[in-house]
C-alpha cells in the first residue's frame, strides 16, 4: 500500500470514520490499491476506471457491513477489507431511560455519547458511566460527532425544540439507526413537522418511532432494554416489528 493511501486509512481510524480498501492480488496490476473513507473520499487505482467503478460498489457495502473478503471483479482477484470505528450509541436527551441505556449499550460494545443543553441533566453524576457528554442543543452537539453507518442515534427529548433539530441533522446523515421516543400521536405529530421541513416520506420512514420493541415495559430499565433490542435487530439486518410480531406467537 503506497504512503498516501495508508496515512488517509491511519488518519480516518484515528478519526473514528469508516475506511475500506482493495488490492489486486491476481492478474494485471498486482498491488494496486483502491480506497474509500467515508463519506466518500477516493484515493488510488486498481488500473481501470471500469474495475474502479465496480469496486467501489462493494467498498461502500464493506463501509457498512465491515469484514474482510476475496473477491473476483472483472476477471481480477482483489482483497478487500474494512476498518469501522466501534459501534456508536448517540442518545439526545439525557432523561432518565438515557441512564440504563448507556449501561446496556456498553455492555454489548457501544461507545455512548449523551447530548442535552441542559446542563443540570447532563452530567457526570448522572452519567458517570458515559464515554462523552456534550451540553449543547442537539444540532450543535450532533455536529461535534462523526456520523456514519454505524452509529445508532436515539432521540429521547420529547420537546420538538429539542428533538426537530436533532432529526434534521440525523436525517440528513447516513446513520445505520434513527429512534424517537413518543406515543403514536406524537410520532404522527412529528411526521407532520418534518413534511413541514421538506423532508420526503422515505427520509421520515428511517425514524423508528415509537421507539422500541413492544415488550410492555414500564421502568427506565425495561424501556432502555426494548430499545436497545430494536437496535441490535437493525444492526443485524433484521425487521424489529416482525421480530416482535413472532415473537408474540410463541
Amino acid at each position: 500500500m503506497n504512503a498516501e493511501v495508508f496515512n488517509a486509512i491511519r488518519r480516518a481510524i484515528a478519526e473514528e470514520r469508516p475506511a475500506a480498501f482493495a488490492t489486486v492480488i491476481e492478474g494485471d496490476n498486482v498491488g494496486n490499491y483502491l480506497a474509500l473513507i467515508h463519506p466518500d473520499t477516493i484515493l488510488g487505482t486498481l488500473g481501470t476506471e471500469s474495475l474502479d467503478n465496480a469496486t467501489l460498489q462493494e467498498l461502500r457495502r464493506f463501509l457498512t457491513e465491515g469484514g474482510a473478503q476475496a473477491l473476483e471483479i472483472d476477471g481480477q482477484r482483489l482483497y478487500v477489507e474494512a476498518q469501522l470505528p466501534p459501534p456508536h450509541l448517540v442518545i439526545v436527551g439525557a432523561v432518565h431511560i438515557a441512564i440504563p441505556l448507556v449501561g446496556y449499550a456498553q455492555i454489548i460494545g457501544y461507545k455512548t455519547t449523551v447530548i442535552d443543553a441542559r446542563g443540570t441533566f447532563a452530567t457526570d453524576e448522572r452519567f458517570p458511566h458515559a464515554d462523552r457528554l456534550i451540553e449543547a442543543w442537539p444540532d450543535e452537539g450532533l455536529a461535534q460527532l462523526t456520523l456514519h453507518p454505524g452509529v445508532a442515534a436515539v432521540v429521547l427529548a420529547h420537546d420538538p425544540k429539542f428533538e426537530d433539530p436533532a432529526m434534521e441533522v440525523l436525517l440528513k446523515s447516513d446513520v445505520g439507526y434513527i429512534g424517537a421516543i413518543g406515543s403514536r400521536a406524537t410520532s404522527d405529530e412529528r411526521v407532520d413537522r418534518l413534511k413541514t421541513l421538506g423532508f420526503s416520506g422515505a427520509d421520515i420512514d428511517r425514524i423508528h418511532g415509537p421507539v422500541g420493541l413492544n415488550l410492555g415495559g414500564k421502568s427506565p430499565e425495561e424501556i432502555a432494554l426494548s430499545i436497545m433490542a430494536e437496535i441490535v435487530a437493525v444492526r443485524n439486518g433484521k425487521d424489529p416489528k416482525a421480530a416482535t410480531a413472532t415473537a408474540k406467537t410463541l
